[in-house]
């Protein structure tokens, strides 16, 4: 099919091809290479002495894997970069329902893992077969882009008025005024999702989607106040939650003193700041990790980046962090520079959400806060993770397209 010239194409279809943002692109491509190269070496001894019926012994097993989902991943991302990003507005309420059903299918014999993991967080991605994905990643998009759309039209809605000659009128509209009855739906869909993701229980995805929800929350301008109420209310009910929980309490001990299991819950935490400590300045060498050869459980995953420290040192550790950081810097430079309120507010949550997850898996395996089981983007294995995570991306570079051109005087 001939594509239309130029001359014919709407305003809106001339604006979505604008060129991607070079800067950005470079560094997703340059952050899912390392990825992928530290994937495999770090991967490669636990698959050599895996000799379960999936990996069978094969030391390339993660990476073809892992491999492939990334070029799938981005194909993904230079579809959806050439999708005008103005179609998601409407198409955000459904992608939510979905991702609430799916959350409810993934609670039902359709989700598996319970078993082997104590959680009940995947499920195939054709329902009944396919590779296996976690509802959760979707839920985090699909809040983003549902409270981007609905807050992006906050400033041209009027205020709802009821009557005054009744108390519960009068009530109505100071809450209105004050700005509480703006938030009912948010808190609403919030509830319902992070319920259903506690029931997994998954409390990294939880934390990650209130990361995303609150930075678009918080930039459409709603009052400093409410998220200050929010935050004291939170903290003090989980102050309660370790206090009278014998759980919580055993586990925030831990991670003060990881040393009080060394062989049980602590393990994984020490021998992860073994990794870290014997990478020195320069580290081992690429591929020379010692922890990787069955000290650390299941290095490929969350606790990738000690592997990363322990072959590079501290200054390769040091470089990944600042692509990182050029990465979410260029991102909300791009958020201050879109077209439209909607695309700031897209880009921030995506782009927040993608900080947060670095930020705590960092801390997880620096032990700077309590393990909460997240994986680091484009690093930790999990193919269709990576494929959201860059389909995500391809959001940003859609947003980036239509970024207004500077004015030449």
């Amino acid at each position: 099919m001939a594509r239309k010239p130029i001359r014919d194409l709407t305003l809106e279809e001339q604006l979505a091809r604008g060129p991607l943002d070079l800067p950005f692109l470079m560094l997703v491509a340059l952050l899912t290479g390392v990825g992928l190269i530290m994937m495999f070496s770090a991967s490669y001894a636990s698959a050599y002495y895996d000799s379960s019926d999936m990996v069978r012994n094969n030391p390339m097993y993660y990476i073809q894997r892992q491999s492939a989902f990334a070029l799938m991943g981005l194909a993904a991302m230079y579809i959806v970069s050439r999708y005008n990003y103005q179609n998601l507005r409407k198409w955000s309420p459904i992608l939510l329902a979905g991702a609430i059903l799916l959350l409810v299918l993934v609670l039902t014999p359709l989700g598996y893992g319970k078993k082997t993991v104590g959680a009940q967080r995947w499920m195939k991605m054709f329902l009944v077969a396919g590779p296996g994905f976690q509802p959760s990643e979707i839920a985090k998009v699909a809040v983003i882009l549902f409270f981007a759309a609905r807050l992006s039209k906050r400033d041209t809605e009027k205020k709802k008025k009821f009557t005054r000659r009744t108390t519960t009128g009068r009530c109505l509209n100071w809450l209105e005024k004050v700005g509480f009855l703006e938030l009912v739906p948010y808190g609403a869909v919030l509830a319902v999702v992070i319920g259903l993701v506690l029931l997994e229980p998954h409390m990294s995805g939880s934390i990650l989607i209130l990361v995303g929800a609150g930075a678009v929350v918080f930039v459409s301008g709603i009052s400093l106040k409410w998220f200050i109420g929010a935050a004291a209310g939170v903290g003090g009910l989980l102050a309660l939650v370790i206090r009278f929980t014998s759980y919580m309490t055993a586990r925030i001990n831990l991670w003060r003193d990881p040393w009080l299991d060394p062989r049980g819950d602590g393990y994984q935490t020490i021998q992860s700041l073994y990794a870290i400590a014997s990478g020195g300045l320069m580290g081992l060498g690429l591929g020379n990790s010692r922890q990787k050869f069955l000290y650390i459980p299941e290095p490929q995953n969350d606790f990738l980046f000690p592997i990363v420290v322990e072959e590079l040192g501290l200054v390769g550790g040091l470089l990944v962090l600042l692509l990182f950081a050029l990465l979410i810097l260029r991102g909300y430079w791009l958020a201050l520079h879109a077209r439209d309120k909607f695309g700031t507010l897209t880009i921030v949550g995506i782009i927040t959400l993608l900080a947060g997850q670095v930020f705590l898996n960092i801390g997880v395996v620096t032990n700077l806060i309590p393990n909460t089981g997240i994986s680091l983007p484009f690093f930790s294995y999990g193919g269709t993770a990576l494929m959201i995570q860059l389909a995500e991306m391809g959001i940003v570079l859609s947003i980036s397209r239509q970024i207004p051109a500077p004015r030449k005087d």
